[in-house]
Order: C-alpha cells, then structure tokens, then sequence
C-alpha cells in the first residue's frame, strides 16, 4: 500500500494522540491500529524513531512506568499542536479518506471471492442434482426428496463454519475491539455467501 501518512503528519499525529495524557509506545502503536480500523498498523521501528526525534526537540518526554516508558507531550509540544490545528485536521481528513478506500477495496476483494464461491457452491448443486436424477433419491410422504447425504453434509459445513468464525471472533476480541471495517466486513461476507447458497438452490 501507498504511505499511509504525508512527510511530517504521522509525527504530528503522535502529538495529537499525547494530548490525551501519557501512552507508551505499544498503546500509540495500538491507537493507530484502531484509528485505521485494523487496516493499517505501524511498526515499532517507525514509531519508536519519530518518538526518539520528538524527545530530541523538546516536544515530548519521557517517564518511567514500570518497565515501560511512557511518552507525554510538552508544553512546546502542545504550542506546536495548537498552530498547526488546520494541519491536524486535513491529516484526520486524509485518514479518514484512506481507511475508506482500504474497505472499499477490502469489499471488492470479497465479491471476487464470492463470485468464485458462487461458481463452486453452482458446480456442486448440479452435481448433486445430476446424482439425484440418476438414482440417489429418497420418498418421504409421497415425495422425493433428492440429495438427502448432500444435505446433511451442507449441514455439517455450516455448523463447522459457524464454530470456526465464533471462534475466531472471540480470539480476536481478546486482542482489540471488534472494529467497524470487521464488523462490515463480516456483514458483507455473510450476506454474499448467502445469496450464492440460495443462487445454487434454485431449479
């Protein structure tokens, strides 16, 4: 992907989330992630340096937490901050425009995918069908019921896929909040996979 900040802005940024109070490296790090909704996480090795250079200039310093360091703005920092409010503003406007294009593409990515599940899932129900026509039938209450196996083993599948993603979701939130692009995300999925099931059950 592109530089998700201008020269200069993801720096600025870093004060702007000081403001709040003291944060150590991981929680900036953890704010950045959150900010972009998962899409975009800086690594130590670019935050830690901007820190590095901001403490160099007076803008920020350090405290012992622990066996942390925490990070607080200055108040030269603050000053820089509040003249360059305009600045600050057209940077959450950039980013705010970034983590749409990113789950713009992200939803694009998955209606490809679903296009080529919604061909897989039409391949198997014909062949499901064509087993049902040459013999594979159950009579239940006068009527055939064709595919009874397939049924049960799309059955299986589903309930496997539902535990799979529960489970997975529950991990995750150990880690992080459930951001909004997930959330739509598993929206757009499960919506999708829906009609390309009942795509394929049509006659």
């Amino acid at each position: 992907m592109p530089p998700v900040f201008a020269h200069g802005a993801l720096r600025l940024y870093l004060l702007a989330l000081l403001e709040s109070g003291p944060k150590h490296g991981y929680e900036l790090i953890r704010a950045l992630k959150d900010r972009f909704g998962g899409t975009y996480s800086p690594s130590a090795g670019t935050i830690y340096p901007r820190l590095g250079k901001l403490e160099e200039e007076g803008l920020v310093a350090t405290e012992s937490a622990g066996r942390r360091t925490n990070y607080r703005i200055t108040p030269a920092g603050l000053a820089e901050l509040n003249r360059r409010r305009d600045e600050l503003a057209g940077v959450e406007k950039d980013i705010s425009a970034s983590v749409q294009r990113l789950a713009d593409t992200l939803r694009e990515d998955i209606r490809s995918s679903m296009r080529g599940l919604r061909a897989d899932l039409a391949a198997t129900a014909e062949a499901a069908r064509t087993a049902a026509a040459s013999g594979d039938l159950r009579i239940t209450g006068g009527r055939p019921l064709a595919g009874h196996r397939q049924l049960k083993e799309a059955e299986m599948m589903l309930q496997t896929f539902r535990d799979d993603v529960r489970s997975d979701l529950r991990q995750g939130s150990r880690l992080q909040p459930i951001s909004d692009v997930t959330l739509e995300t598993l929206r757009t999925v499960l919506e999708q996979a829906r009609a390309a099931v009942r795509g394929t059950l049509q006659p």
